[in-house]
């Protein structure tokens, strides 16, 4: 059963704001041992619970913060649940589905009202783009060289921000998923490498309903009257006997699948409603969105996110993304 729904500031203390109950009970998960990946040597362990979480003294990110959470909390009704499930401290992984270009703002907006600032890793185009790429430097969010040898530096940046004792958040889908009902597709490995290497726990986050707001690969907001945004952390992904396996295709197909596993179910559960037995695969289906009851949905541009996959962990589109015209379901 879903826990009632809390909304916690940057500083722990309870936000500000419409709609926010009493503060959640919070775990105190850690990460602790080492791991060596190949052809490296073994790296320190990921920050443990002894360490506490400090709020980001990053002035932009807390700038940008008073600006975007009055927005969030003016257009969204928050349905938030098992924030018992994120980690007081230490360096944690948190995996979302991806339905719509606002969801990377509606996911930081609940980890950040929950003690914690991710650092969400986008693709390295949106670093460019005028005002918003400053935005993400100053923020020190993670760019993704997608499509290219460079992908995996990424990982190595997203590694030692949980060596740091961040939290790292990523859609392991790599892009807005493309199953004609929004669920979620096949993940890429980047998710795997980051925790294996690393052996930080990995959060796995449902979210359902912002894209009432904006549909998927539409640009026209629909902010009024406010949407219901549920948002559902569930306890960490067991990897535990996938760490002394070696890095391989079958082992990081394996841990993807089953944080994707545990983020699909998490949705049923909001969704009230079954998923296909089958995920979607971009591979394997041609690159396109089956047309078959989603009247409109046309063929969707394939992402040439080969190099992600094979090197480096799945970012997300970002608020500027054109890969295609489809719009998501309600």
């Amino acid at each position: 059963m879903l826990s009632e729904p809390s909304s916690r500031g940057s500083d722990g203390r309870q936000a500000a704001g419409p709609d926010v109950d009493a503060e959640a009970a919070r775990g105190h998960g850690s990460a602790g041992g080492s791991s060596e990946s190949a052809g490296q040597s073994a790296r320190a362990p990921v920050a443990s619970t002894i360490v506490p979480f400090v709020p980001p003294d990053n002035r932009t990110y807390r700038r940008m913060a008073a600006v975007v959470r009055p927005v969030l909390f003016a257009i969204t009704r928050r349905d938030w649940h098992g924030q018992e499930n994120i980690p007081a401290t230490g360096g944690f992984i948190a995996a979302a589905n991806h339905v719509t270009n606002l969801d990377p703002l509606t996911f930081a907006h609940f980890l950040y009202d929950n003690s914690r600032a991710p650092k969400i890793l986008a693709k390295a185009s949106l670093f460019t783009v005028p005002v918003l790429g400053g935005v993400l430097r100053r923020t020190e969010m993670i760019p993704v060289q997608r499509n290219t040898a460079s992908a995996a530096s990424s990982l190595s940046a997203a590694i030692e921000a949980l060596e740091r004792g961040e939290c790292v958040a990523v859609f392991p889908e790599g892009t807005l998923t493309r199953d004609p009902d929004l669920w979620p597709m096949v993940g890429k490995t980047g998710v795997a490498r980051l925790a294996l290497t690393t052996r930080a726990p990995v959060v796995p986050i449902a979210q359902w309903g912002a894209h009432r707001i904006l549909g998927r690969y539409k640009k026209l907001l629909k902010p009024f009257p406010p949407k219901k945004v549920t948002v559902v952390a569930g306890p960490p992904v067991d990897l535990s006997d996938l760490y002394d396996r070696p890095q391989d295709s079958a082992t990081l197909r394996e841990a993807t699948d089953r944080v994707m596993d545990a983020v699909t179910r998490l949705l049923e559960e909001i969704r009230a409603e079954q998923a296909p037995a089958v995920r979607f695969d971009m591979r394997t289906a041609g690159k396109s969105v089956p047309s078959a009851g989603v009247a409109g949905d046309g063929p969707v541009a394939a992402d040439a996110d080969g190099a992600v996959d094979a090197q480096g962990p799945a970012a997300t589109d970002g608020p500027t993304a054109t890969d295609g015209p489809t719009e998501g379901a309600s």
